[in-house]
């Protein structure tokens, strides 16, 4: 019986899966700024990124079942991919935000949306929360068709970690 990787046990991407699987920057581009990290890697028919980058930094070969790969290059972390994507799987992470933090813009259609200033739960892939982080930006326009980009700003040792986050409703 063959062996199921991860994901599709889980549905969640594990670290190694995506390192195997080239997603991850190397860390001398983390260090130049921001950057995009497509954490899609099934092969299913879908290509909006690739429409979405204005710089044409994501590709997939082997067509519209291919898997998006990003040239990390040419990637100057603009965020337009990250609402694109249908499966949220997109995200911008700038590793040289500052000294002690990092920030990952992420894919937000929950309500309440956050506010700039506000702090939130971080959460993982998994949901579970790895720390508190503070919203730096809120990019949420009718373009974007009810999914505005999150940017957050976490402790730089997280920046891998953190792919979602938990808003509190404020009462009153």
């Amino acid at each position: 019986m063959q062996r199921l990787k991860q994901h599709q046990r889980t549905g969640i991407v594990s670290e190694a899966e995506m390192k195997r699987s080239g997603v991850i920057p190397p860390l001398s581009r983390l260090k130049k700024g921001p950057v995009a990290i497509v954490e899609c890697i099934e092969n299913i028919p879908c290509n909006p990124c690739v429409y979405a980058c204005p710089r044409k930094a994501i590709s997939m070969k082997g067509g519209l079942t291919g898997t998006p790969k990003v040239d990390f290059d040419k990637c100057n972390g603009c965020t337009s991919c990250v609402a694109r994507c249908p499966g949220l799987a997109i995200f911008v992470v700038n590793y040289a935000y500052s000294e002690t933090r990092a920030t990952v813009a992420l894919p937000y259609e929950l309500l309440p949306k956050p506010k700039q200033g506000q702090r939130v739960a971080a959460l993982d892939r998994t949901g579970k929360k790895v720390c508190t982080g503070e919203v730096i930006k809120v990019w949420d326009t009718k373009a974007l068709d009810r999914c505005a980009v999150v940017t957050v700003a976490i402790p730089k040792k997280y920046w891998n970690k953190v792919r979602n986050i938990k808003v509190r409703h404020r009462k009153g």
